[in-house]
């Protein structure tokens, strides 16, 4: 109750501020208050919070900010019914704060700290609780910071994200958002932007200040982005590399290390938005050689001059599995650090061994209120290997049966989102389970229903 009170009175007190300042960013290090110095004008207590001198030249000085966040969710037959069952739901509460210290125009400090906390969850994961954490903690050192042209060097524990989020995100969705500990070295200039990482993953623990590096999960890579290309506006090209000391797949196990080669194409015009991307994976597991791929294609078409401003929506991802068992080769693909929510909130299934199909409907049905309409349909790729969650742990083998149909999903959602400051969202979903779900288990339909509430400062 304590929680609810202090967010509502959070609520209350910066409402006000909706069209002062810029809107917020996923990526919460990335923005940027130094504006400030100059404003002579306002003196609330807000813009002390965002803007704190700690010199007479104003250059040097430290910025708050966070995020808070309550969801409650029910689940009837969740896991399709195997394993606990709780028929009453669960509140998951996260809370972010951080402090932003600049000095000068050549060093920065960023920390965060997260809780994360699943109240009346049978058996929470790591990714629903962690009572606190360091979430972030990196220095910045700008060797170059002249208009568009940037080189940066960050060390320490830091969030990592990369154009669609497919193989590397935040995992926003979940209750507990992922980091790394690494160095990264960002270049940038006019209409290129490029970033070198070498990492390891922080792995979360159910504790106090107890989250830890994992030499076992070691992830670097290069990621370089174009814009403002000709004819296909933006482009990106990557490289990532994973090793892992303990994997398991449906037909391999022990120490994996994977290569991930790819490229997006997206856009946005005043109507159409269009994402496709391609990715091939190479490697080992153990004694298999690693040949595994995926390819998507994500679009939609807004009609701006009809009311409500309807989007049509369609998405396709064919995502490889594994094709024999027993021989040399693993072709299952590896989303490594996907985005929590891949295929929708409920998050039944990740992207591996499977065939997706995914149209989508969405309205502007009232000012900043967005209604959203979409329906998946699922099969596998490979009726010899299994399905997995979006960890790449395996759900369910792929001997139960030859079937390829895992099933279908409904989801609707409406977003509310009355400033920059406040986000509510009210969902539900409904997964029709298929004939490889019935053989591999106990086969029960799915409905996944949930209230978030969300404050950004």
């Amino acid at each position: 109750m304590k929680n609810k009170i202090l967010l509502l009175v959070l609520l209350i007190s910066i409402s006000g501020y909706a069209q002062r300042y810029p809107d917020f960013k996923s990526l919460r290090f990335d923005e940027n208050y130094s504006f400030l110095e100059n404003d002579t004008v306002s003196n609330e207590w807000y813009k002390t919070v965002k803007f704190l001198p700690l010199s007479s030249s104003k250059k040097t000085y430290v910025s708050f900010g966070g995020d808070i966040r309550f969801q409650y969710f029910y689940a009837k037959n969740e896991n399709w019914g195997d394993g606990p069952q709780d028929n009453d739901g669960y509140v998951l509460g996260r809370y972010l704060f951080h402090a932003d210290f600049h000095a000068g125009k050549y060093f920065r400090t960023f920390v965060q700290v997260q809780s994360s906390m699943a109240d009346g969850r049978i058996d929470p994961s790591p990714v629903e609780q962690n009572p606190l954490e360091v979430h972030q903690a990196f220095a910045d050192i700008n060797i170059v910071n002249d208009g568009s042209k940037r080189l940066i060097l960050r060390a320490g524990r830091q969030e990592l994200t990369y154009g669609s989020q497919r193989l590397a995100a935040v995992r926003e969705g979940p209750n507990n958002r992922q980091s790394f500990d690494g160095v990264k070295v960002m270049v940038s200039k006019q209409n290129f932007a490029a970033d070198f990482f070498y990492s390891h993953y922080v792995v979360a623990h159910d504790g106090i200040f107890d989250d830890a590096s994992n030499k076992d999960r070691q992830f670097w890579g290069s990621y370089l982005v174009f814009n403002k290309t000709p004819i296909i506006k933006n482009i990106d090209v990557y490289y990532l590399g994973y090793e892992r000391a303990k994997a398991a797949f449906n037909d391999a196990t022990g120490k994996e290390n994977r290569q991930s080669i790819g490229t997006r194409i997206w856009g946005k015009t005043e109507n159409w938005r269009y994402d496709g991307e391609a990715v091939y994976q190479f490697g080992d597991v153990a004694e298999k050689n690693i040949t595994a791929w995926t390819a998507s294609i994500n679009a939609g078409y807004r009609f701006n001059t009809v009311k409500f401003r309807p989007e049509i929506g369609f998405k396709a991802e064919v995502i490889s599995g594994d094709k024999k068992e027993g021989d040399n080769s693993l072709e299952t693909f590896n989303p490594l650090f996907p985005r929590g929510a891949y295929f929708g909130l409920a998050s039944v299934i990740g992207p591996s061994n499977l065939i997706d199909f995914h149209p989508s409907l969405s309205f502007e049905i009232a000012k900043n209120v967005d209604w959203v309409i979409d329906y998946d349909m699922f099969w596998r790729y490979s009726s010899k290997d299994g399905i997995y969650a979006p960890n790449t742990s395996l759900i369910y083998p792929g001997n139960t049966t030859t079937e390829k149909k895992i099933g279908n999903q409904l989801e609707s959602e409406i977003i509310w989102e009355p400033n920059q400051y406040v986000y509510f969202r009210l969902e539900a979903t409904w997964f029709q389970a298929g004939d490889y779900i019935k053989a591999s288990g106990t086969g029960k339909n799915i409905f996944f229903t949930g209230i978030t509430m969300q404050l950004h400062f």
